[in-house]
């Protein structure tokens, strides 16, 4: 990412968020019919089943859609994934492939709709076409938010309780490493937030183009917590580097080091109306197995000894996006 190219970039933010983004809420400012609450408990084991067989599927006469997959399953178990066995997924993946219509498996299940609007919400844009290292690829179109080589450490602690400020649930995931660890954009979209927090210390919150989820990475590096080429406004392609881990929060100062152990929190919002932007309206989900499954695609990055900044090796451009920035 050069600087002549973040500045095409950064120009190019407002007129892709309004064209992209603010469809989305004008549609749903008047409707009271959207979904008030996802609570996302599919597991990696499911995750990887439904997308390999999406992957091996594609530009075949029957090309199985993961996120069809899951919502099916989904409807089924009653969102209780506790429920989920391979041989589940792997007989429906016969019937499709043996000529039955999805509409006749679906038929008979009442909610399917609204699992397949909720994990598209979540995972609509995680696989598709795209180019990365000069060839043209399908599959996983979002990265690991840690970049390739740095180790980490996780386990799922969604929920768990959190008691600065005030008593509360933790909403997000936390990943541990090293101090400088590069922080990777998940999914291409607009900075909506960057800066201080007493929470989250030194953050970023990324729009995704469709409007529906929102990207949040905190407790970053104190004192140079940012890429430089990153800046309220500016769009962030799929694999950038967008910031380096720390461990700052937890004070109402600025760049404080409050936290005691180095580790990036990110988080996954959904918003289908406006309304559950901020307050107790807002839809966090749990994204420990989306995080696993993000380590099959790591941006691999490189560090430029003069002014110490990572950048991402290959360019990700999506066909139809990026063309003309």
């Amino acid at each position: 990412m050069c600087h002549i190219k973040s500045m095409k970039i950064r120009l190019t933010a407002i007129c892709l968020a309004l064209l992209l983004i603010v469809p989305v809420y004008a549609r749903g400012a008047d409707e009271t019919d959207h979904i008030k609450w996802v609570e996302f408990n599919v597991p990696y084991s499911a995750l990887t089943a439904a997308l390999d067989y999406d992957l091996h599927t594609y530009g075949t006469d029957i090309h199985l859609n993961w996120i069809e997959l899951l919502a099916i399953l989904g409807a089924r178990y009653g969102g209780e994934f506790s429920k989920y066995k391979k041989a589940h997924l792997d007989t429906l993946a016969t019937e499709l492939q043996n000529g039955q219509h999805l509409d006749d498996i679906t038929s008979d299940l009442s909610n399917y709709d609204y699992y397949l609007e909720a994990y598209s919400a979540i995972l609509g844009e995680f696989v598709g076409q795209h180019r990365m290292e000069g060839e043209d690829r399908y599959g996983l179109k979002v990265f690991s938010p840690i970049a390739a080589g740095f180790g980490y450490s996780h386990f799922d602690d969604f929920g768990v309780g959190r008691n600065y400020g005030y008593r509360r649930r933790h909403l997000g995931h936390d990943m541990f490493g090293a101090v400088g660890t590069p922080i990777i954009a998940i999914e291409s979209g607009v900075v909506e937030v960057m800066g201080w927090n007493q929470y989250g210390g030194w953050r970023i919150g990324v729009r995704s183009f469709d409007g529906l989820r929102y990207y949040y990475y905190a407790h970053l590096r104190q004192n140079r917590p940012f890429h430089p080429d990153v800046e309220e406004g500016s769009i962030v392609k799929a694999g950038d580097v967008i910031g380096y881990m720390g461990r700052t929060g937890y004070s109402q100062k600025e760049n404080t080091n409050g936290i005691r152990e180095t580790h990036l929190h990110w988080g996954m919002q959904l918003i289908f109306h406006p309304e559950q932007k901020e307050g107790p309206k807002e839809i966090w989900v749990d994204v420990y197995p989306i995080t696993r499954l993000l380590q099959r695609n790591q941006s691999e990055t490189y560090r430029v000894a003069e002014t110490k900044e990572f950048y991402a090796k290959y360019e990700f451009d999506e066909p139809g996006l990026f063309g003309k920035v």
